[in-house]
This record gives C-alpha cells, sequence and structure tokens, in this order.
C-alpha cells in the first residue's frame, strides 16, 4: 500500500517546492532560492501558513508591489543564469494583475519564475467574491486567465491532486533551454483549504538538472559545409550562449577559428571588452564595428539568439545574399529567415561544430578587418566620454565614470529608455555576466526591482550598479526600500534628463514636434520650469543613502563613496536629453504615409528606402 501524508493543497505545493534542489557550479542548492511575497485576499490564510512554516528553508521576503516583486525574481534568475528560481505569489485580483507585466518580462526573455496567484472559489458558492472579474458568458474566467498570454506553462488548480503533474510539468518547462520562461499556477482559494492523502514519494528529494540536447548529425554536417564556403563570416552570441555557459568555449572557437564575434543585447557580457575577436554589440544599439562586418558578411552565425529587430536592424543590416547558420535550442529560433538550424544546447552544438571542422579556418584578413574597425570604434567611445565644458553631461559621459569606478564584479543593471543604447555601446564589460539590459520586453521599472534580484544572486560578490532614467525611476523606486529592509545593497545611478528623452527623440527624429515626453513639452502648469523632483531626498526618505551630483568630478568622488556604505546608496545627476552616441543599425518604424509636415514626409522617404532594403523571411 502506498505511504501517503494528509495535507493541505497549500502545504503539499510548499512542502513540495522545500524538496527541489538543482546543482551549481558542483554543489547543491535549492531549486527555489525563496518566494517573494505579499499576501492579501487570496494567498494569506493558507498559502503564507504553509510558508510562514518553512521560512528557514524557503525564505519569504516582502515586496511592496507585485510587479516589482515579480521583475526582481526575473533579475534573480538572469543573475543565476536560469539555474535557480524564485517564487512569486500574490492575492487575488490587482495582485495577481500587477504581475502580468512582469511575466511577458520572462517570456520576452526566456527566464524562468514561478508564479502562484490566488483565485476566486472553484465552488462558487460566495461569488461574486472581493475583486472578482465576472465575465458574464464564462463564469470560470478570471483575471489569472491573462497570464496564460505571457507563460510557458499554465494552470489553475481546482482539485488538490492535479499539483502531484502540474508541479513537476511547470519546472520541467522552466528547465527546458527550448521553452523556458514563466510557469504560472493560480490557486483557488477554496482548494488551498482542502486536505488530500498525497503521496510520500511525491515530497522524495530531487535534484534537477538542465538538460543539454545535442544537435543532429546532419545538421551539423550541413552547418560545416555552409561555414567552409563563407569567406567573410561573422559570429552573433546571443542570450543562449550565457545561459548554456558557452561563453568561454565560444570565444575560444572565434579566436582560433579567426571569426569576429559579436553579441546582442541578451547576449552582452559573455565575453569582455577587450576580448580579442570581440567587435561590440550588434545592431540598432550596436556599434558601427559590427554593423559594418554585419553589412559584409556573407554566412552569419547566430548563437542562442531570437534574432529581435533591435539585433538585426529590423532585418536591414545584412546583405542581401547573406546565408544564416541559426544554433538554438528552440526549433522556432533556429529556423527563421530560411536559416540551416542547428537545434541544440549551444555549447554542445559548438563543441561539435569545432570537432567537425577539423583544420579549417577562415581567412586571417576577415579578423584583422575586424580588430582594426573595433579599435576605431573605441577611439570614437573614448572621444565621446571626456569631459567638456557642456553644462549638462552625456549619457556617454556618465556611464564613462561609473564604468570606471565599479569593480570587476559589479553588475551593470538597466532597462528600457535612453541607457539601453547608452549602455550597450559605452559600458565596457571587465568581467564575464556582469551586464544584464532588459530588452526584450522593454520593460520601464525593471531597473530597481531587477537590481534587488541581482544583488539577492550575487550574495555580496560585488554589488549591482542600477541605472536608471528619471521616467523609470517616477514609475518605480519602492525596492529602494525593499533592498533597505532586507540588507541587499546596490548603487543606483539616476540620470535625469527631464522626462522620456529617447521617445522624444525618436517622435523628433520621425519629423513630429515634441510632445508629452519631456516635461517642458508635456501638459503642465510652468512648461519653462516645471516642479523639480529631489531624487536624492526621495531616496534618503526611503532609508537610502543618496547625493546629488553637481558634476562628473562629484560623480566620480560619490562612486568612490558609493562603494563603502553600507546600504543602497543613490546618486543622482543632470544628464543631457539631446546629446547620444552615434553608431548601430536602422530600424523599422510606423510613419503617417500622408502629412503636411514636410519634416514627417522627409522621415518617411528614409522609412521607405529603409523598407527596400530588408530582406524578406519569417
Amino acid at each position: 500500500m502506498t505511504a501517503t501524508v494528509r495535507l493541505t493543497m497549500a502545504q503539499a505545493l510548499v512542502r513540495w517546492l522545500c524538496a527541489q534542489h538543482t546543482e551549481i557550479d558542483g554543489e547543491r542548492v535549492p531549486l527555489f532560492a525563496g518566494v517573494f511575497g505579499i499576501f492579501g485576499h487570496g494567498n494569506v490564510t493558507c498559502l503564507s501558513e504553509a510558508l510562514e512554516q518553512v521560512q528557514d528553508r524557503l525564505p519569504t521576503w516582502r515586496g511592496q508591489n507585485e510587479q516589482s516583486m515579480a521583475l526582481a525574481a526575473v533579475g534573480f534568475a538572469k543573475a543565476k543564469r536560469r539555474r535557480q528560481i524564485m517564487v512569486a505569489t500574490s492575492s487575488v485580483g490587482p495582485g495577481a494583475t500587477n504581475m502580468i507585466t512582469a511575466a511577458g518580462v520572462a517570456h520576452a526573455n526566456r527566464l524562468p519564475v514561478l508564479l502562484l496567484s490566488g483565485d476566486t472559489f472553484v465552488n462558487r458558492l460566495p461569488d461574486p467574491v472581493l475583486q472578482q472579474v465576472e465575465h458574464y458568458g464564462s463564469p470560470s474566467t478570471t483575471v489569472n486567465d491573462g497570464f496564460r498570454a505571457v507563460s510557458r506553462f499554465w494552470d489553475r488548480i481546482v482539485h488538490p491532486a492535479q499539483i502531484l503533474s502540474s508541479l513537476p510539468q511547470a519546472v520541467t518547462t522552466m528547465l527546458d533551454p527550448a521553452d523556458c520562461g514563466p510557469a504560472f499556477i493560480g490557486l483557488p482559494q477554496d482548494i488551498q483549504e482542502i486536505a488530500y492523502d498525497y503521496p510520500e514519494a511525491f515530497f522524495a528529494e530531487k535534484v534537477w538538472t538542465i538538460p543539454r540536447p545535442r544537435p543532429a548529425r546532419s545538421e551539423v554536417a550541413a552547418a560545416v559545409a555552409l561555414l567552409k564556403s563563407a569567406k567573410r563570416p561573422l559570429i552573433i552570441s546571443g542570450g543562449g550562449v550565457r545561459y548554456s555557459g558557452a561563453g568561454e568555449a565560444l570565444a575560444d572557437f572565434a579566436v582560433r577559428r579567426g571569426i569576429p564575434m559579436t553579441e546582442t543585447i541578451a547576449g552582452k557580457g559573455a565575453v569582455v571588452h577587450d576580448h580579442p575577436a570581440y567587435t561590440g554589440a550588434m545592431g540598432i544599439e550596436g556599434t558601427d564595428a559590427s554593423k559594418e562586418l554585419a553589412e559584409t558578411a556573407d554566412v552569419v552565425i547566430a548563437i542562442g539568439t531570437r534574432m529581435q529587430d533591435f539585433t538585426t536592424g529590423s532585418w536591414t543590416t545584412f546583405a542581401p545574399d547573406a546565408k544564416f547558420l541559426n544554433i538554438n535550442a528552440a526549433r522556432f529560433d533556429a529556423s527563421k529567415h530560411f536559416a540551416q538550424p542547428v537545434v541544440g544546447d549551444a555549447l554542445e552544438c559548438i563543441t561539435e561544430l569545432d570537432e567537425a571542422l577539423g583544420d579549417w579556418t577562415c581567412d586571417p584578413a576577415q579578423m584583422a578587418r575586424a580588430q582594426e574597425l573595433y579599435a576605431e570604434w573605441n577611439l570614437a567611445l573614448d572621444e565621446g566620454q571626456k569631459p567638456t565644458n557642456a553644462a549638462v553631461p552625456s549619457y556617454a559621459q556618465v556611464i564613462g565614470v561609473v564604468n570606471r569606478k565599479a569593480s570587476p564584479d559589479d553588475t551593470m543593471v538597466t532597462a528600457a529608455g535612453g541607457l539601453p543604447g547608452e549602455t550597450a555601446k559605452n559600458w565596457r564589460v571587465k568581467a564575464p555576466h556582469t551586464y544584464d539590459l532588459e530588452f526584450g520586453f522593454s520593460c520601464m521599472g525593471y531597473e530597481i526591482a531587477g537590481g534587488w534580484g541581482h544583488a539577492m544572486a550575487k550574495e555580496g560578490k560585488g554589488v549591482p550598479i542600477v541605472m536608471v532614467g528619471d521616467g523609470s525611476y517616477l514609475m518605480m523606486n519602492s525596492d529602494i526600500y525593499s533592498t533597505v529592509l532586507t540588507g541587499h545593497k546596490m548603487i543606483v545611478v539616476v540620470c535625469d534628463n527631464g522626462g522620456f528623452g529617447v521617445i522624444n527623440r525618436l517622435q523628433t527624429g520621425m519629423g513630429v514636434p515634441g510632445f508629452n515626453n519631456l516635461l517642458k513639452d508635456a501638459r503642465v502648469q510652468n512648461r519653462d520650469a516645471p516642479p523639480h523632483v529631489d531624487f536624492a531626498a526621495h531616496a534618503r526618505a526611503m532609508g537610502a543613502e543618496a547625493r546629488f551630483c553637481e558634476s562628473l568630478t562629484d560623480l566620480e568622488t560619490a562612486m568612490d563613496w558609493a562603494q563603502t556604505t553600507d546600504r543602497t546608496t543613490v546618486l543622482v545627476i543632470e544628464t543631457d536629453a539631446h546629446v547620444w552616441t552615434d553608431g548601430g543599425a536602422d530600424w523599422y518604424v510606423g510613419v503617417p504615409e500622408i502629412n503636411e509636415r514636410e519634416s514627417v514626409r522627409k522621415a518617411r522617404d528614409g522609412q521607405e528606402a529603409l523598407r527596400r532594403k530588408q530582406r524578406q523571411g519569417v
């Protein structure tokens, strides 16, 4: 007879989470490192009861907003390179829907997060309950159905036995390199309380490993034939290279085979800035060196990337006759744009491709040209980061100071706005895996929350340096307080450019007058002198250390000081909203087909010229 233990569904779920483990660098650690939780109607009476009993094994951290908690979980997963997972739990209603944006971030970036939300009652006896959104023709629909579009795995538990199959399937999905993404499980309130006789075997200790699928021999052979035909090959290294742990192998492969190597935004940080095969970031926010190499490449080896438009320049960057070799764990990505696919783990694929190539190497002229172009780019970076007599410093100058003062173990964290392009170009990575730009979903508000997740993951080995614009700061800043409460220090550099500077740049660049982006162009009482936010005072009010920096010299001194403080430290500096680092590929955006403004008609002509260069494909 099967041995059982009688537990409520919520108690069984939590006990199962505690029994799951993984290995990181040969050390066995909990697969679920902790829980971010805000308790309320739907998860406080049963789930919190279960979590309270195991807080020594599965710590619960209280955030200030459900969205930012889940974003912190995303940052943690990225810092751990998908090998360890955080849980985020919410109440029903607005608590749940607050997490949908974070689920979108995790889904777009292919990152594992387990989301557990309270739900309404399956028995419907008390309906409509507090925070319930009723659907007249679909009574089983709740707000949690909104997670279906942004989850890799979605389930609602309507019987306590269902977690026996649902939980292992959720973990299998989150750890699969091809399917990786957020898992959502809805927990109806009446089901959480029900007791059930669970098999004891369900709670046995289990060590999970991330699979490394090997490529088909036929695909490797086809890839070798294609690569040997190349005269001007180029490698694009994506986030999958980092998550596979293939960065060192790919860097060595690039040098020995003589193939220049560029990176996507998600892939940036697999190698250091001065690696001999490296030419900088690729695409719209990339370097001119990488752009020029892409425009003349005859074979592009894309590894672990979904080839987002910011990587491909909306598919305008490559030569019309360029051939693609896509190496990816996901067949969906490997088969894009009529590429020769190689489906498998990045490290396994690189290893087998390397062995099959024999003694083949690229013409040394290709690498020599790449290094010459990259040297020119670095000279331009140096020039752009030099102090000037301008009243307000540029992003490049600010980033230059912060980058020079950062230790090799510090991780730069940023997201949407002007900082993605400026850091992708100007941040010189000193050690692998110390750069996190959330640009898969381009989520304003990720920065500070994601920094909290990184601080947890780093465990004191360096600090996250969060670079955030004033717009994103105002959207979501409460996890400054969270980090003060929990002791997870980070350094936050607020670049105040008076509004949404980069989207103003796009708006005016497409011929539209500045409108509703910079504060001076918004509907405010005094456009000439809108009320100024004292970000340093605001941060101090949440318990952080803070300083306002009047100059780059002040910022240098403040960065030295920030490295010595015992808590999260916020540095604020005004930044020019109109000065940007040159370089990068084109971008396909919508521009009115007809317009009375000459500036808009000119922008439309530019877009039509760009679109004539686009590759056609899927």
